[in-house]
């Protein structure tokens, strides 16, 4: 997902400063007029409509997903920016052994105090934006039941697995009266109410925009035996941590939205009914089923537009803009990537199994609540700028591209956040480079990876902010490159759509997109897996001696040159090598990457003048360039100016990048 302003900072500052040029369906109808209606050509955008009433829709019959959960919430927007909320929920047991305790999510607690874990790790900063000192928010449980009126209030316990912070109720435990067998099903009510903080970290509200993420009281996942490599079945219950985002199981969702009469609400799913106004209140109703969230924004003064759009994989999907006034006259702008998004990614990944897509783009004061996902609605950009460069449209792919791998493969963004953020940013960059021209410079984005991490370990181990992104957004990125450059585009592509198909609806791991490489390759990619996904490593392979004799020849003079060049990071199976001679001769060379160092010998009627490790940048996952080349000949204290200023300006460059 967008934690930061990150996911779009790097997606557009690095990709624009470091650039290299410029099956169930819910079908509103299978009548002639809506066949006509969906006939759009292929990967074009279909021609401006007016904006429409919402499109009353009812959910269809096939089943996509375990439906372990099913919500049924009403919500009411108050004064002063206050949800009121109750909430039925059924889960059902997914495992073999008995359940004696379920355990919730409760989001909006990271924002009641300083003294948070979320705060404590993020200072109160993120995604660019500062959390004011009024602009705190909180939830309240006020009542919660069983089926037969039996109050669980004196059984909650508000726990600190992962930190031990007291002050943090980020993360509630229910002892139940009665345990959950397995196959069972448990169904609780509850009444909550929600302080909205101002916005900040994706949620709240910014004068009278409301973005409602992750909003109501969430039951955590129960993972069985075997899913994401578990030994024994049992719940993955974390805090919210200051850089982990969700982790949530599939289901229905049915929300009554009531707002002020003059508001007007876009939410996850479609509505099943028209809004309606009573008691100077505007009472909207959502469906969504094989989902796992369901988030709402509403505002008086959004300006809708709608789209119909088909293309391959996708047979009928409306897509609808709640666009700040600032960008009204860009709707066409976001249509053109939203459906550029849709096409490339339901011809790479698979079908796009919904009936809509919702895309807010939040006023200039909501910004934190921009660049963000949630099931079949994302948020872009805030309004700032009348004519924003490429960061609208790579915004806009970008958070699509989650629809697939945090919306449909539900990774688990808590414990290994690159199955999302690193293959969604991987995504992104072909549709931007297929579509607007914009090729990423990978090598410089690598060259900002300067503490490499293990991308399975949980999100918030990170430590910073910056540490975070270097690892589950650009590395991530940089290792699925690796392997394109490794294999070709057209076995890469037979490896991603062999994931994604074999994993919709289900919580895969890193061990299972190995498992997947190494059969779509048939051969073992345990090393590469080693060093760059479960180890901490980045490539890097440095010339470290040049060294020129005179060899006596017949006639001409000869001359013999060692060099020797060094493996200091993980192993890569190519190492080209340039070596330039003083009369200007050039000779390629690769080494295997066996050992840690290779000697090469050359003879030849000229001396080596300079070698250049990898003089293409092809190692996309080499982010130590500085010591690629080295010349034969160079006064000692020229070459340390030299090295010294191209570290400086490498480091003044990415400083503009800090997260």
């Amino acid at each position: 997902m967008t934690p930061f302003r990150a996911k779009v900072i790097i997606m557009s500052v690095l990709a624009l400063c470091l650039t290299a040029g410029s099956a169930g369906w819910y079908m509103y109808s299978s009548s002639p007029t809506t066949q006509a209606l969906f006939a759009v050509e292929k990967g074009k955008p279909s021609a401006p409509q007016a904006a429409a009433p919402e499109s009353v829709q009812q959910p269809q019959a096939e089943v996509l997903s375990d439906r372990i959960v099913e919500y049924h919430m009403d919500v009411a927007l108050a004064d002063e920016g206050v949800l009121k909320g109750t909430e039925t929920l059924t889960w059902k047991h997914p495992g073999k052994k008995t359940v004696n305790e379920l355990y919730f999510h409760l989001y909006p607690n990271a924002f009641a105090s300083m003294d948070t874990t979320f705060m404590k790790e993020t200072g109160g900063k993120l995604r660019g934006d500062t959390m004011p000192p009024d602009g705190f928010g909180s939830m309240s449980i006020l009542s919660m039941k069983t089926a037969d009126g039996l109050s669980l209030m004196p059984r909650i316990q508000y726990i600190q697995p992962d930190d031990g912070n007291i002050k943090d109720k980020t993360l509630m435990k229910v002892r139940l009266p009665k345990p959950v067998k397995a196959g069972e099903s448990v169904t609780l009510s509850i009444q909550f109410e929600v302080k909205l903080p101002k916005v900040f970290a994706r949620m709240g509200k910014a004068g009278s925009f409301i973005m409602a993420g992750q909003w109501y009281p969430k039951i955590a996942v129960y993972e069985r035996a075997g899913e994401r490599g578990r030994t024994e079945e049992g719940w993955n219950a974390h805090q919210y941590h200051g850089n982990t985002e969700f982790y949530s199981d599939f289901g229905i969702y049915s929300a009554r939205i009531r707002v002020p009469s003059n508001y007007i609400v876009a939410a996850s799913g479609f509505p099943t009914r028209q809004a309606e106004v009573k008691n100077g209140s505007k009472i909207y109703q959502f469906y969504a089923d094989d989902v796992h969230d369901f988030a709402w924004s509403a505002s008086p003064d959004f300006v809708v537009a709608e789209e119909p759009f088909s293309a391959t994989n996708i047979p009928g999907v409306r897509i609808k803009l709640y666009l700040d006034p600032a960008h009204k006259d860009l709707k066409e702008r976001y249509f053109y990537a939203a459906k550029a998004a849709l096409s490339n990614y339901s011809k790479w990944y698979g079908s796009y199994p919904y009936s809509t897509l919702s895309i807010v783009v939040p006023p200039k004061e909501g910004n934190g609540a921009g660049g963000m996902e949630y099931p079949t609605l994302i948020t872009a950009f805030g309004a700032s700028d009348a004519n924003p460069g490429y960061s609208l449209e790579r915004t806009v792919v970008h958070e699509i591209g989650h629809q697939y791998f945090y919306g449909m493969i539900a990774s688990n963004e808590v414990e290994e956040a690159w199955l999302d953020e690193g293959f969604t940013s991987y995504a992104e960059d072909r549709v931007m480079e297929q579509e607007y021209g914009l090729s990423p410079n990978l090598p410089m984005q690598a060259g900002y990876v300067s503490s490499p991490a293990s991308l399975t370990q949980s999100a918030w181990k990170y430590g910073s902010q910056e540490r975070y992104a270097q690892n589950a957004y650009i590395r991530g990125k940089l290792v699925l490159s690796g392997i394109e450059q490794q294999v070709g585009r057209q076995t890469m592509d037979k490896i991603m759509r062999t994931y994604t198909q074999k994993y919709r609806f289900r919580h895969p791991s890193s061990a299972d997109f190995q498992k997947v490489v190494e059969r779509v390759t048939n051969k073992s990619w345990s090393g590469y897996f080693n060093d760059y996904i479960y180890g901490a490593k980045m490539a890097d392979f440095a010339v470290d001696h040049i060294e020129v004799t005179p060899s006596p020849g017949k006639g001409k003079e000869n001359y013999e040159s060692k060099v020797v060049i060094s493996k200091r990071g993980g192993d890569y199976p190519k190492i080209p090598v340039l070596f330039t001679f003083k009369d200007g001769h050039e000779m390629y060379k690769s080494w295997n990457g066996q050992g840690s160092t290779v000697t090469f010998n050359l003879k030849y009627s000229s001396p080596v003048s300079t070698v250049t490790v990898d003089p293409l940048h092809q190692i996309v996952l080499e982010n130590k360039h500085i010591n690629n080349y080295l010349k034969a000949e160079v006064d000692e204290k020229v070459a340390t100016r030299w090295n010294l200023g191209v570290t400086k300006l490498i480091e003044t460059l990415l400083g503009s990048l800090s997260w």
